[in-house]
């Protein structure tokens, strides 16, 4: 995962993770760049054998619990590919102002690259006990309604809080671990 200082030493097993915009930048207010996150989700869901057991995505962040054959590789593919898609989508919009804020914050040893999309790392969290994923997935369906955006977590259009209360969400998850 490149300049990560964060160590994934069960690559197979399920992780908390947290992708974070550069700079906290809302870039998730538009349907069509959570679509190129669900787009990339499901493609790994084939590819590497993505199992997502919990989600949410905010305006500038997303936690998963996932794991799969590498979770390390595989979200490092995902951020590579989301932040691609997404910088092409903000360039054909012309979204200038967001495409200048993430030119202004581009971390210096990025020499090559005119725009960060992500934040480096993905934080990623062990899930060692059943006690730890119900946990994780409670803080990760709460999030939107401790920002004060819903009353009731399933309310959440970009959350794994509908599949959990019996209803279809907008990428499939694993519910048993």
């Amino acid at each position: 995962m490149g300049r990560s200082r964060y160590k994934i030493y069960e690559p197979t097993a399920p992780h908390f993770v947290t992708c974070t915009i550069l700079h906290w930048i809302p870039i998730f207010t538009r349907v069509q760049t959570t679509d190129i996150i669900f787009e990339s989700l499901k493609y790994l869901q084939t590819t590497d054998n993505l199992q997502i057991y919990a989600y949410v995505i905010l305006e500038n962040h997303l936690h998963l619990i996932a794991s799969s054959d590498d979770i390390g590789k595989s979200m490092a593919r995902f951020k590579s590919f989301t932040a691609k898609e997404i910088l092409k989508y903000l360039q054909k919009e012309n979204a200038k102002m967001i495409l200048d804020q993430l030119a202004f914050y581009k971390k210096a040893h990025k020499k090559t690259a005119t725009y960060q999309l992500w934040q480096e790392g993905i934080a990623p969290k062990l899930i060692q006990s059943d006690k730890m994923m119900r946990e994780r997935i409670n803080y990760i369906h709460n999030n939107p309604i401790k920002r004060g955006y819903v009353d009731e977590a399933k309310h959440w259009r970009y959350s794994s809080a509908r599949n959990y209360e019996g209803t279809d969400g907008l990428i499939e998850i694993s519910r048993f671990w």
